[in-house]
């Protein structure tokens, strides 16, 4: 008996006494010294930002693989021990691995100061000196944020020399929610200014990252330090995973740069531009869609950090590649180190590296993934803030409260505007509180802007972004130049350019100086238009120089021309130096009052020509209500498809961007391969239109970008109600977002929930209060009631539109009038007809000088064109009168849809436009259809009759045109008909 007992107690003390003497040795070194060596490798180039290593030199060639570390860990992350090294995995099964060496940023020169930009041009000349030094194409590969760095590289160098983009963990889509089920607008509001404010101030320690690591797997860590101290005794057993240990608990990882956890945070978390594309790399606007080569993804099925719907967002923003998926029952880690990496994860890739060469087959584990599938979002662990905030410091709060909160003011703003406006209501209040002399203006806002956030972009063109700051220090240029040719504060100044960064940073300077910017249009009447704006000199960019020499007795300058083309006679303001220019003592920055004249714009030509003047509280109105009624914050990208001479591109696209903190992306052309190349580069969420303009977009074969695409409104107005559907089937889930708004007026309506395509809404609040009343359009003035005042209109009666006028600004309304519904009040006719519906929702039936005069009354547009553009083949409708003596026949002409769901022309059945048309008034249905190739349009896609009307009464013998017989109903039409048609009917006389 006590034999058993003295070698038990022998037994329990030599193992404390080893126990005792392992704890020493992890408490002096950290652990224990295995002897492991790691794998041989040569530092082939060392730059400032990165080393590149080449593991196993001489040990000959086969598929080259890039290996990328994230910021936080160490490049040994792919070389841990020589039991879990994924490079000598590599070089066992053929392939020649590489690694990219970011070092230790808190021991590097200027370490500390990196940002994101700085290690993904790192990988993109890592890949070029591989290339050169193997003459052979790279596998690029990365592991979790690694793996972004990895996409953003291939996307930067639009695939050249990439044969491949593999990634371990690595998220492609922060937009999934947060961590705990935490409420989004954290990503937004809770995380806004911490980039610029904190975060790029200082780095985040390394031991802050592990242990946001550890906290998001508490239990598995508790249990894998309680596995050791149970183990301590015995050294041999401990061994073969005592250096993924020390690695993972303390020596694999380094400081986060603090540069490049705010743009990280900024780009990628805030505005998840890895899915939505836009984001910066240098001054290069880069999109995963410019990934061309194939792309692996491994996803963790039990992933803590990446979540599968996060890594599966590549399908989404890489629509032109071909997507493969590996997944496996792992963590984040467990992708890359440990025994499942070793056995699976690597061997499969150097079998996809292989098999890109054809010397293999596709792995077993690796499936292609369908173009047309949508990664799921249900079940996900963490999200868009989340991911990055883990891995810097690990998160945890009150959802429950954050939910409340979150929910409540939702609600609200549902009572207030409805769906995503809610959360712009202090800018409609901003707006409600402008009075005549309450200084505001487009320089004030961009001043506004710079000052809150001078980093970020504030307009994109041509491939490039361009911050706050640096458009502030080009405008205060820009108006030093002015200064110094004589412009002062309300001075008219003549601007002839084309669409260029230079022709925006003009206006804006005119606006900042407080004088009045005469948008010019160069497919105009300069000269004609000149005279109009009464401008007393005129700038003009080069290519329209010689335009603006030829204005008589306007002096002309020169503009964005520098070192460029031809002068001629104008005077190059780019020769100015602005720090040589002395500012009077009247200048004051940003002088402007809201009653003051801002901009002048044209529309119309030859005897139709006409000016529209623009206040900056009218400029203001388009702003703040566009950016509160698409809800534009700084993670929109506002796609301007119109140059600044037109409204829609001064006043909404322009306006918007700027009032919300949005980014403004000027196009460079108007085709659908421009849009959707440029939509992706500069992560376009909301694009302007006008009139049908998205018609050539929506007829257009379907291309590659458009799938997944993060466009999310497109706004403008004028658009038909066919096209209107038509984009929003095509496009979804974006939605068409409408407006109304006169360009001097200052009443807005707004389609706000998109329920009720063709319909403009409602007022948007803050701007001038409208009305419906009845109307004598045969003598074109208010019908009025016993009392004298105007009739307002029963829900469903065409009436004109009446906007409130200020009393202060009556003077300056087009048509205004007094006494309307009370002695006092002031309105202004805008010369519009519309129809209120039971909801109070408004419908535009058509233009005063659009209205048909035919022998049985006046006949409105709006009806027709909607009754006939319901037509599933129907393309374009236009609606006229076609002058037969002192009367007007109604007609419509019919352009049909081309490309998928097109339908030949024998499509077009009488019976159809019978049908179609019973939804028209008997009396206001028209007297011909006819069928043509192509509708008419203007430069900016508005419809012209016209040409139409002066064709007459089509000819008959080709079976495309149709008229109405007396019973209504619609047959082909014949000789007899278009004599009938053609005979003058008696006029009828006006009442």
């Amino acid at each position: 008996m006590m034999p058993a007992v003295a070698k038990t107690l022998l037994k329990v003390g030599s193992r404390l006494g080893s126990t005792a003497q392992n704890a020493l040795e992890v408490a002096r070194f950290g652990g224990f010294d295995t002897d492991e060596d790691a794998s041989p490798f040569d530092v082939v180039t060392e730059q400032r930002v990165y080393r590149l290593r080449h593991y196993f030199p001489g040990a000959g060639g086969g598929p080259v693989v890039l290996l990328v570390p994230p910021l936080m860990i160490t490049a040994e992350v792919y070389d841990i021990s020589s039991r879990v090294s994924a490079v000598r995995v590599l070089r066992d099964l053929g392939v020649d691995p590489w690694v990219v060496d970011f070092g230790a940023p808190e021991r590097e020169p200027g370490g500390l100061e990196r940002t994101v930009s700085d290690h993904v041009l790192a990988v993109s000349d890592a890949v070029d000196r591989i290339r050169e030094a193997t003459g052979r194409g790279v596998h690029l590969a990365g592991y979790s944020q690694g793996g972004m760095f990895v996409y953003q590289a291939a996307a930067y160098r639009r695939s050249e020399g990439v044969e491949s983009v593999v990634t371990f963990g690595s998220p492609a889509d922060t937009s999934v929610g947060l961590p705990f089920g935490l409420p989004s607008w954290l990503a937004s509001e809770g995380v806004e200014r911490i980039p610029d404010a904190l975060l790029g101030g200082f780095a985040v320690p390394g031991w802050v990252t592990r242990l946001g690591f550890q906290l998001l797997s508490p239990v598995k860590s508790v249990r894998s330090r309680v596995d050791f101290i149970l183990q301590l005794h015995d050294r041999e057993r401990l061994a073969p995973r005592e250096r993924q240990r020390r690695f993972l608990e303390r020596e694999g990882w380094v400081s986060w740069p603090g540069p490049a956890l705010a743009e990280f945070i900024r780009q990628f978390i805030q505005h998840n531009r890895m899915l939505t594309g836009g984001f910066l790399i240098g001054d290069r606007l880069v999109t995963l869609a410019d990934i061309t080569c194939p792309v692996l993804t491994f996803v963790g099925e039990v992933d803590e950090i990446a979540a599968p719907p996060m890594v599966r967002g590549i399908r989404r923003a890489a629509p032109r590649a071909q997507v493969y998926e590996a997944s496996l029952r792992a963590g984040h880690f467990g992708l890359v180190v440990g025994s499942l990496a070793i056995a699976r994860t690597w061997p499969a890739v150097a079998a996809w590296a292989r098999w890109r060469d054809g010397a293999a087959e596709l792995p077993e584990i690796v499936v292609p993934v369908a173009g047309d599938e949508e990664a799921a979002s249900a079940g996900l662990p963490g999200g868009p803030a989340g991911y990055g905030l883990q891995l810097a410091v690990g998160i945890g709060a009150s959802a429950a409260r954050s939910a409340y909160r979150t929910a409540s003011r939702a609600v609200h703003g549902t009572r207030q505007l409805g769906g995503e406006a809610a959360q712009n209501l202090p800018r409609l209040a901003r707006l409600e509180r402008i009075q005549s002399d309450t200084r505001m203006s487009m320089g004030l806002l961009l001043d506004e802007q710079a000052r809150r956030m001078p980093d970020e972009v504030f307009f994109l063109y041509r491939g490039r972004g361009h911050t706050h700051d640096a458009a502030r220090r080009r405008i205060d240029a820009v108006v030093r130049g002015l200064i110094h040719i004589g412009v002062r504060r309300g001075d008219a100044v003549g601007v002839l350019m084309g669409t260029r960064p230079t022709a925006l940073a003009l206006v804006a300077a005119l606006n900042r100086l407080g004088a009045v910017a005469v948008l010019l249009r160069p497919d105009g009447d300069p000269a004609a238009e000149a005279r109009l704006g009464q401008v007393t000199r005129v700038i003009a960019d080069p290519e329209h120089a010689a335009a603006a020499a030829e204005l008589a007795d306007v002096p002309g300058f020169l503009l964005g021309g520098a070192g460029r083309g031809e002068r001629g006679p104008l005077m190059d303001m780019e020769d100015i130096d602005p720090d040589r220019v002395e500012l009077p003592g009247w200048y004051r920055p940003n002088p402007g009052r809201a009653g003051d004249l801002a901009f002048v714009v044209f529309r119309g030509d030859g005897d139709q020509l006409r000016a529209s003047r623009i206040t900056n509280r009218r400029w203001a109105l388009s702003a703040f209500g566009t950016a509160s009624s698409a809800s534009l914050s700084p993670s929109d990208t506002v796609y301007s498809l119109t140059p600044l001479q037109h409204p829609s591109g001064l006043l909404m696209s322009l306006g918007g961007a700027v009032a919300g903190g949005a980014r403004l992306a000027l196009a460079s052309a108007y085709d659908p391969e421009t849009f959707w190349d440029e939509a992706r580069r500069y992560g376009v969420t909301v694009a302007s239109y006008t009139w049908t303009l998205l018609r050539e977009l929506v007829n257009a074969p379907p291309d590659p970008a458009e799938r997944h695409h993060a466009v999310r409104l497109f706004i403008g107005s004028g658009m038909p109600r066919n096209l209107w559907r038509r984009v929003e089937e095509r496009f979804a889930p974006a939605r068409v977002l409408e407006f109304y708004a006169s360009t001097e007026g200052e009443s807005v309506l707004v389609n706000l929930s998109g329920k009720k395509p063709g319909s403009l809404g409602r007022p948007l609040p803050g701007s001038a209060g409208v009305r419906l009343a009845r109307y004598d359009l045969e003598n074109g003035r208010l019908a009025e009631g016993p009392d004298g005042f105007a009739v307002p209109c029963e829900p469903g009666e065409i009436g004109m539109l009446l906007a409130r006028v200020r009393l202060s600004a009556i003077g300056s309304a087009a048509r205004p009038v007094r006494g309307v519904f009370r002695p006092e009040d002031a309105w202004t006719i805008t010369g519009d007809l519309f129809r209120r519906d039971a909801d109070g929702d408004f419908w535009l039936v058509g233009r005063e000088t659009e209205l048909i005069r035919t022998a049985d009354g006046i006949v409105p547009p709006g009806p027709i064109r909607d009754a006939l553009g319901d037509l599933p083949y129907v393309d374009a409708v236009a609606v006229y009168g076609i002058p037969v003596g002192d009367t007007e026949l109604a007609a419509a002409a019919v352009s049909l849809r081309t490309g998928p769901g097109a339908h030949a022309e024998g499509a077009v059945k009488p019976v159809d436009l019978s049908e179609a048309l019973l939804r028209v008034e008997p009396g206001l249905r028209p007297a011909i259809v006819r069928i043509v190739d192509e509708v008419p349009v203007t430069a900016g896609r508005r419809l012209r009759t016209a040409p139409l009307r002066d064709e007459g009464v089509p000819a008959v013998g080709d079976g495309r045109a149709f008229y109405r017989d007396k019973a209504g109903a619609y047959r082909p039409l014949t000789d007899a008909a278009r004599r009938r048609l053609l005979k003058a009917p008696p006029a009828r006389e006006a009442r």
